[in-house]
């Protein structure tokens, strides 16, 4: 199952992201669930969210995965959303 990951960090946390990102990036490839994926950018192109597809079995597993990354244990994000994707393209 397809589900797509969309959070928006917290105003003014570029430095707080720019910290846990090495964390972030290895959780991503030791979990090896991640599809595809990468920062959503501000008006100004610094990383101000993520985008990130993951190919998990569930919601649960996919809820499961957002609470244990490095981003989300640091407090990084404002908000999270997860939504059941379908690829159409790609």
């Amino acid at each position: 199952m397809l589900i797509a990951l969309i959070a928006h960090d917290k105003p003014g946390a570029l430095a707080l992201r720019m910290e846990n990102r090495q964390a972030h990036l290895a959780y991503i490839e030791a979990t090896g669930v991640v599809a595809q994926a990468g920062p959503l950018l501000d008006a100004q192109g610094q990383m101000a969210g993520s985008l990130v597809v993951l190919d998990v079995p569930d919601m649960a597993a996919a809820q499961s995965w957002a609470a244990n990354d490095p981003y989300a244990q640091a407090g990084l994000f404002a908000d999270v959303q997860l939504h059941a994707w379908k690829r159409v393209i790609g």
